[in-house]
């Protein structure tokens, strides 16, 4: 049985004349021209999508086509139904039942209400790489019905292919971002590197407008009226998810989308170590992997979710700003929450979730005290919590936490944070040797000496226990990072600018007979002034790993 039918059956019973479901919203029956909700929560693209292909034919597409949608007919216990699901804006799915009148519904579409696309018909989405090289033809887009509901006119849908176009490109380059500016063609961050988009028109600021008024959802067009900066999601269905950031700079309106792979990864595939792939296994406990902005730590998380998702039976809530990577339910529940569509904040969903009979809880953002007490209170009574922090080292990681507190408060959080603090990770990305990147990590892990340095105030030793700790999975950043010099993934120059102990990585380097010649001559002085002693026994173990 369908996860749908029992709402079909809904429809059935109480004579309704369609079943409505629209991204951010909840779902609804029509009962004499008004829509009655069927459900509590508001619901994702990607809930409405799973549901939708639940119930489609073997050979209908899933994806998106590009006159907007895909339609099909779907028999139940209750009878006939046609099913459309469209992309106007947002993602919608239409159910209602089939009417019997001869010739309904031929005359206005191409192909025919519920039939399979005919010989000669615009093909259904392809993979990124095809759609990137094949433009999607707009034509179609003005013969195909347009449900008014959506209130998007061909303007709006000429936007939609537009946008959608330079996000295809994104993914079938392999870049990481677009950036949209007003009085700039369309630009790709590729390996780190910013180019524009070759035979791509200057942007104008109501160009940009007018993309994002139809990609983003009501509630962010408020936000972004009110506060010139809004956070969203974006999905294109077989393609992948976008994070998408607008924005106002002095020259008008501009944008930003990560592209997030439609595939979760694994920690297999992200080379985690086993030692930090233990941590998904604790019952309680705080997790924090840290870095500056794009470094990698949505990707990381999502490899540790997904292995406690196939390894544990438990209820994983997720807090996101907005939700990035889907997460499907394997032998875990997975309940995903977006900060601003199904809760107002980070704080609230955090205070909710203790009443949601959690296992695993993760918040995207610590960004206040507020938030930061209350995940450490949670990692306190019996959950396991990850989390993130803009941070470039372990030991930054936990002064930055401390220090949200008052200084009346630091000792009490200090005796709380070395009893709960399981473990942080600190990553940054390196330019890869013949193009891509490469995560560099500092694992620092809980033991009593950890505890013990952080209870007492003295985190300025803890470089040094992760040094002599190495037998316990712990890396200090210059380790990691002179380690991907010894396997030839990144030159010298790039571990140099990734460290944050400069003279301690010029050390490193010279000990392995490397040019440092491109090292800032203050960073040379204090590499000079500190020189062997210290740096022989680390330069030897990072040889060693």
């Amino acid at each position: 049985m369908a996860q749908l039918d029992r709402f079909i059956n809904l429809l059935v019973t109480n004579n309704g004349t369609a079943l409505v479901m629209s991204e951010g919203e909840v779902a609804t029956v029509t009962i004499k021209d008004s829509p009655r909700p069927v459900m509590k929560q508001p619901l994702t693209s990607a809930q409405i999508l799973t549901l939708v292909r639940e119930i489609a034919p073997a050979n209908q597409p899933h994806a998106l086509d590009a006159a907007g949608g895909v339609r099909f007919e779907y028999s139940s216990a209750d009878g006939t139904f046609e099913v459309s699901l469209t992309q106007n804006g947002k993602i919608s799915a239409r159910i209602q039942p089939k009417t019997v009148a001869p010739n309904a519904g031929k005359a206005n579409t191409p192909n025919g209400q519920g039939a399979t696309p005919k010989a000669g018909a615009q093909p259904p989405a392809t993979p990124a790489a095809t759609q990137q090289a094949t433009p999607r033809v707009e034509a179609p887009r003005t013969e195909a019905p347009t449900p008014k509901a959506a209130g998007v006119s061909n303007t709006g849908n000429r936007a939609l292919d537009r946008i959608e176009n330079l996000l295809r490109t994104l993914v079938g380059n392999r870049a990481s971002d677009l950036h949209l500016r007003a009085g700039s063609p369309p630009m790709l961050r590729a390996s780190g590197e910013i180019a524009p988009l070759p035979n791509e028109q200057v942007l104008t600021s109501d160009d940009i407008d007018t993309m994002l008024n139809a990609l983003m959802l009501d509630h962010n067009r408020e936000e972004f009226k009110e506060k010139n900066d809004t956070d969203f999601a974006h999905e294109i269905a077989g393609v992948a998810r976008f994070r998408g950031n607008a924005l106002r700079d002095r020259k008008g309106t501009g944008a930003v989308f990560r592209a997030i792979p439609a595939a979760v990864v694994t920690v297999e595939q992200m080379g985690i170590s086993q030692e930090v792939q233990r941590l998904c296994h604790l019952t309680k406990g705080l997790v924090l992997v840290t870095g500056p902005t794009g470094s990698g730590k949505s990707t990381t998380l999502c490899a540790l979710i997904d292995l406690i998702n196939r390894t544990r039976s438990d209820h994983v809530i997720t807090i996101e700003d907005p939700i990035e990577f889907v997460h499907e339910s394997k032998k875990c529940l997975i309940t995903q929450r977006h900060v601003g569509v199904h809760t107002s904040s980070f704080k609230q969903a955090l205070r909710a979730a203790l009443r949601e009979d959690p296992d695993i809880v993760l918040v995207g953002e610590l960004r206040d005290l507020e938030t930061v007490s209350m995940a450490i209170e949670t990692a306190e009574t019996g959950h396991l919590v990850f989390g993130t922090v803009h941070t470039s080292t372990a030991v930054s990681t936990v002064d930055r936490v401390i220090d949200q507190f008052p200084p009346d408060r630091q000792a009490q959080i200090r005796v709380m944070l070395s009893e709960s603090l399981k473990g942080v990770i600190c990553q940054v990305l390196c330019k890869k040797i013949g193009g891509g990147r490469v995560a560099a990590r500092e694992i620092m892990l809980s033991t009593p000496s950890i505890s013990n340095l952080i209870r007492e105030g003295k985190t300025f030793q803890l470089p040094s226990v992760l040094q002599t700790s190495k037998r316990l999975g712990m890396v200090t950043m210059n380790d990691a990072l002179i380690e991907l010099v010894d396997s030839k993934q990144v030159e010298p120059q790039e571990a140099y600018l990734k460290a944050t102990d400069k003279a301690g990585i010029i050390n490193m380097l010279k000990q392995r007979g490397k040019d440092v010649s491109f090292a800032d001559a203050d960073d040379a002085r204090a590499a000079g002034a500190s020189n062997e002693a210290p740096q022989k026994p680390a330069g030897k173990a990072g040889a060693a790993r």
